[in-house]
């Protein structure tokens, strides 16, 4: 080098910080499941299987057959579970179905079918 340059030293450069979880590795973090809640379709006189099928179809992208066998289930038994979902996603539905509106092919109908739902055990 000659007398007029003067080194010019490089600064060191760190390596950059790695973000450090704040928990140590051997803690374990449990994942809170929500709790769950079952969407109960109850039975009545005023409407169709037909109607229930395509209430499945419609609301739940049920296929026929398994509209079809909800349809049955809740004629034999008087209720049949139609999901077990989160609360918020269970009253949703409940509401949907509440407001699907009557049995065009019963007369006597008045309006939609009724559900409820309830927690379901651990």
């Amino acid at each position: 080098m000659s007398d007029h340059q003067s080194a010019v030293a490089e600064p060191e450069l760190a390596p950059p910080e790695v973000a450090r979880p704040k928990f140590k590795p051997e803690q374990k973090q449990e994942v809170k499941r929500q709790p769950r809640y079952s969407v109960i379709l109850w039975d009545d006189t005023d409407h169709s299987y037909d109607y229930v099928v395509l209430m499945m179809k419609s609301l739940f992208r049920l296929p026929i057959e398994s509209g079809f066998q909800i349809a049955k289930e809740v004629d034999a038994s008087g209720k049949a579970i139609v999901l077990t979902t989160t609360l918020e996603h269970a009253e949703l539905k409940r509401d949907q179905i509440h407001s699907f509106g009557k049995d065009e092919l019963i007369a006597r109908c008045k309006g939609s079918m009724s559900a409820t739902i309830e927690p379901i055990g651990d």
